[in-house]
């Protein structure tokens, strides 16, 4: 909005000491980020106390899984990704450029996931159940406001130097090779927004686990997105250029902001949970932000861990089924499987964001290993 009123004021014209920063997404970025965390911050004690008295018992906790948390983490109230999201969205349009039509489209798909996630927890809370909103209609709405995103993107999107960029898909490592997949590429991008954002959802089983590697992969992604939103770098990396899509660095940096905003109230012992009001609105954004940069495919080395959270749970559950009431895991998702292995906590969620961190300088390597 401030970046909006400045060009409106006429832009870099007429110098305004200060003001002329608003012109670098950098500048931009850094003051999204601190907005966000500022917010979080904020309302964090007071949000929490009026969730404690809302919600009374707190997030049910799964009778069947690990008993140490029934005793420790019952009674903590959950949808705390509303702080999440309130500092994210306020942040990034405060900072951004409005006319961008894909901050719109990350931030619309973050919107919906957050409202969709939030209907989830609230169900929780007020049938004292693991059960809320069923698989299938969440998995059917996240598809269809995923679809949506996808479609402006394509119909609305600024063109690329790069012939039918916008039905592509770009390979790591591969600096020439596109697949352009016409019409079907929707049905592709939305699955990777829909999948990303199942896959953080599933990783949010222990304090502060979620958050960080979003934070790590936000963070790389964003660092992606100004780099292929800039002519220059986009031409040195030998990448494909997207117009636009350096913006996207802002709402990157939002999400640091917000992220670490709420890591101050979900450290262990977490005084909330983000719930799926959080994860399933940050993982959707993290999809979305890589679809609009035109790396799906890099997304899954970024966001390996979530990757791994997922398939962990899909392995347990077809072998199962399979081999009749048998298990590979001690517990999926697999963080809950090493807890079962006897590492405390602190030392699973610690070594799992070692591991994040890995996997997304793996993944920011590829913008040169080409």
């Amino acid at each position: 909005m401030f970046y909006w009123l400045f060009q409106a004021m006429g832009g870099g014209e007429t110098y305004i000491p200060g003001l002329n920063l608003l012109n670098y997404t950098t500048f931009r970025a850094g003051m999204a980020l601190f907005t966000a965390l500022i917010i979080v911050v904020a309302m964090g004690s007071r949000f929490i106390r009026w969730m404690q008295a809302k919600q009374g018992k707190g997030q049910p906790i799964r009778t069947d899984g690990i008993q140490r948390h029934v005793l420790e983490k019952a009674g903590t109230p959950t949808m705390g990704g509303f702080m999440i999201l309130a500092g994210l969205l306020i942040g990034s349009l405060l900072w951004m450029d409005l006319t961008n039509i894909h901050v719109w489209v990350v931030l619309l798909v973050t919107a919906g996931y957050g409202v969709l996630g939030f209907l989830d927890d609230y169900a929780k809370v007020t049938k004292q159940t693991t059960a809320g909103v069923s698989g299938k209609t969440k998995l059917v709405f996240q598809t269809l406001i995923a679809v949506g995103a996808c479609v402006l993107l394509v119909l609305f999107g600024e063109p690329s130097t790069t012939p039918d960029l916008a039905t592509s898909v770009t390979f790591p490592f591969f600096k020439d090779l596109i697949l352009n997949l016409g019409w079907f590429y929707i049905a592709f991008a939305a699955f990777v927004i829909v999948g990303a954002s199942n896959a953080v959802n599933m990783t949010d089983g222990l304090d502060g686990l979620a958050i960080v590697p979003v934070m790590i992969a936000g963070g790389a992604l964003g660092m992606i997105a100004y780099l292929v939103g800039n002519t220059v770098s986009a031409n040195y990396l030998v990448l494909h250029f997207v117009p636009g899509v350096g913006e996207l660095a802002v709402v990157c940096a939002a999400i640091i902001g917000s992220g670490l905003g709420f890591l101050w109230y979900n450290a262990p012992p977490a005084k909330i949970f983000m719930g799926d009001t959080g994860s399933l609105a940050l993982g959707g954004c993290l999809g979305a932000i890589a679809v609009c940069a035109k790396h799906e495919l890099v997304l899954a080395i970024i966001g390996g861990l979530f990757v791994l959270e997922a398939l962990s749970v899909m392995i347990q559950v077809a072998y199962f089924r399979m081999s009749g009431g048998k298990r590979i895991f001690l517990m999926a998702p697999i963080h809950h499987h090493f807890e079962k292995l006897g590492w405390p906590e602190s030392t699973v969620v610690i070594r799992f964001w070692i591991v994040s961190v890995m996997l997304a300088l793996a993944g920011l390597a590829t913008l040169k290993l080409r």
